[in-house]
C-alpha cells in the first residue's frame, strides 16, 4: 500500500519562501509520476505542479517562475519549492500520484490521481 506523507507547511509573509515535502513509502516514486494540489477553504482543489517519471515538469500559470517541483528518487520525496508566496497560495496542500508513469491527461485532472497525502497547511500573510 503507498502511503504519502506531507510536512514542511506553516505561515509566512508575502514575500517569502517554503519548502514542502512529501515521503513516500510502500513504492518508489522511481517509477511513477507525482504531482501537488491545493485546496482554499470554500475553494475547489486545483493542481499545482506536476513532474513525470522522467523528470518533466508542468505548473499552473499562477504559480509558474515561483514555484518549482522536484523529487528525490533516493529518499523517495517529493518537494515543492515555494518562493515570492502571496496571500492568495493560502492552502491546504496535498501531493497525490496516479501510480502511473505517465501524466494524465490533462496533466491536472485530481480524478486520476488515486493515493493522496493528507495534506500541509501553508499560509501567507499580508
Amino acid at each position: 500500500q503507498v502511503q504519502l506523507v506531507e510536512s514542511g507547511g506553516g505561515s509566512v509573509q508575502t514575500g517569502g519562501s517554503l519548502r514542502v515535502s512529501c515521503a513516500v513509502s510502500g513504492d518508489t516514486i522511481r517509477k511513477y509520476s507525482m504531482g501537488w494540489f491545493r485546496q482554499a477553504p470554500g475553494k475547489a482543489r486545483e493542481g499545482v505542479a506536476v513532474i513525470d517519471r522522467s523528470g518533466h515538469t508542468a505548473y499552473a500559470d499562477s504559480v509558474k517562475g515561483r514555484f518549482t517541483i522536484s523529487k528525490d528518487n533516493a529518499r523517495n520525496t517529493l518537494y515543492l519549492q515555494m518562493n515570492s508566496l502571496r496571500p492568495e497560495d493560502t492552502a491546504m496542500y496535498y501531493c497525490a500520484t496516479p501510480l502511473s508513469s505517465l501524466l494524465p491527461s490533462p496533466v491536472f485532472d485530481s480524478t486520476q490521481f488515486r493515493y493522496w497525502g493528507q495534506g500541509t497547511q501553508v499560509t501567507v500573510s499580508s
